[in-house]
């Protein structure tokens, strides 16, 4: 069985990793979809946000079963598209479930075949979003308990030190 992990991913982060681990144990195949908003401006276009997906990728024996792809358009379309019927959702906090709960319930509507799994990330991930890890950069701050060391690197270059 196939799955969908989508996200904006603008930049991807441990805890997204994190849950990406576990649905690779749970799934045959993975495919992390990169939502490209056109009405949301990103720090990373979607060409950077997939070959940051990639590296991050890269030599863990658990990703031999998940691919990237970006998408435009509504999440289901998509899925449908991928003959795809479960979407995997990290949840972080009561306040992520609240939102996500209202998604999966919106994309039941759309479409009835497909399902939501909710995943929670490691206790030490639950605090870290892109949000702020995008402040924490902004600011030329500590990266490294919060993206892997190519994920920090073009952020420092999105965000140069301030003066």
């Amino acid at each position: 069985m196939k799955a969908l992990y989508p996200g904006t991913f603008d930049p991807i982060t441990y805890g997204h990793l994190d849950i990406l681990e576990r649905a690779s144990s749970l799934f045959e195949e993975v495919v992390i979809t990169v939502a490209v908003n056109t009405r949301k401006e990103s720090v990373f276009t979607e060409a950077e946000r997939v070959s940051l997906i990639e590296q991050s990728l890269e030599g863990k024996a658990w990703a031999k079963n998940v691919r990237v792809v970006a998408f435009t358009g509504l999440l289901v379309d998509h899925a449908r598209e991928l003959k795809v019927n479960t979407l995997i959702r990290g949840v972080r906090q009561l306040s992520d479930f609240e939102y996500e709960f209202r998604m999966a319930l919106m994309n039941r509507r759309l479409a009835p075949e497909i399902d939501t799994v909710f995943l929670m990330p490691q206790e030490q991930l639950t605090f870290v979003s892109a949000t702020i890890v995008r402040e924490v950069a902004y600011w030329g701050g500590d990266l490294s308990q919060f993206v892997p060391d190519h994920v920090a690197a073009a952020l420092r270059q999105k965000f140069p030190p301030k003066r």
